[in-house]
């Protein structure tokens, strides 16, 4: 068994003549893609990043070809990227609008990742959409849109900004979130979702909300084992900035999940 972690990262996709694109060439594919930023994150806790690809209905390889539980078998945990909305049919609701129908392919990929790792008693984390495909899993539901359905809401999202669009949160005492940040009560966090928690799915607890309007940012599944996500990117966190939260700590504590699993 190699002595590095192998964690492994659920694809996002890439389906031929999304809008804005170019049209040909390898754009005419469907494309299995892991953003570098995902990568370098598991990268720098020293261990390596393996892309798990997925298998829809045009896949030359059959859904009975492949049974994911194979990957969790193999490998030491799971991230789940963010990306495309979780198609609200994944919730038991239909789009309220054509621009947030979602990716359902990717949504059944990734919920039977997710089981596979969790009976293969691997760590699973989940990042802005994986977050929300998390709490889709285990029942919980989704806003499909904050600004509509909670008119109220801080701005979660700003367009062009990405990344560089933060507000604050706070970390619920008593949580394993806030244990990671003894000396923490608040921290500012990059936001870039239009999404978010509706209903808690039953098994989680919130580790972490944004104060102002009470959106879930954190949260963990009770019980053995490690299922938790966090809304913002802590990929995306520079570590030359003092002002934002810091990752190194939710990183490392997952990583530590890894190692005692494949112990």
């Amino acid at each position: 068994m190699p002595s590095r972690l192998l964690i492994g990262v659920s694809a996002r996709i890439y389906y031929p003549g999304s809008a804005g694109m170019p049209l040909g060439g390898v754009w005419t594919k469907t494309l299995h893609y892991l953003e570098q930023s995902v990568a370098h994150w598991v990268l720098s806790g020293g261990a390596m990043a393996v892309m798990v690809p997925a298998v829809d209905a045009d896949s030359i390889v059959k859904r009975s070809d492949l049974d994911l539980h194979d990957y969790a078998a193999a490998l030491d945990g799971l991230v789940l990227q963010g990306g495309n909305d979780v198609a609200p049919e994944s919730y038991g609701e239909a789009p309220l609008h054509d621009d947030w129908h979602g990716d359902r392919v990717r949504d059944r990929y990734e919920m039977e990742l997710i089981r596979a790792f969790v009976a293969a008693g691997k760590p699973v984390f989940g990042i802005c959409r994986g977050l929300q495909l998390l709490n889709v899993t285990y029942g919980g539901t989704l806003l499909q849109d904050i600004p509509t359905q909670r008119p109220g809401a801080l701005h979660h999202r700003v367009p062009g900004k990405y990344e560089h669009h933060h507000h604050v949160v706070e970390f619920v005492p008593g949580t394993h979130l806030a244990s990671l940040y003894p000396d923490v009560s608040h921290a500012t966090a990059n936001s870039i979702h239009h999404q978010g928690i509706k209903d808690l799915a039953s098994d989680f607890v919130v580790e972490a909300r944004c104060p102002e309007d009470g959106m879930i940012e954190a949260v963990r599944r009770r019980g053995p084992g490690f299922v938790a996500g966090v809304q913002w990117h802590p990929e995306f966190h520079d570590p030359g900035d003092p002002v934002t939260l810091g990752d190194t700590p939710i990183l490392h504590d997952f990583l530590a999940a890894a190692r005692q699993a494949r112990r």
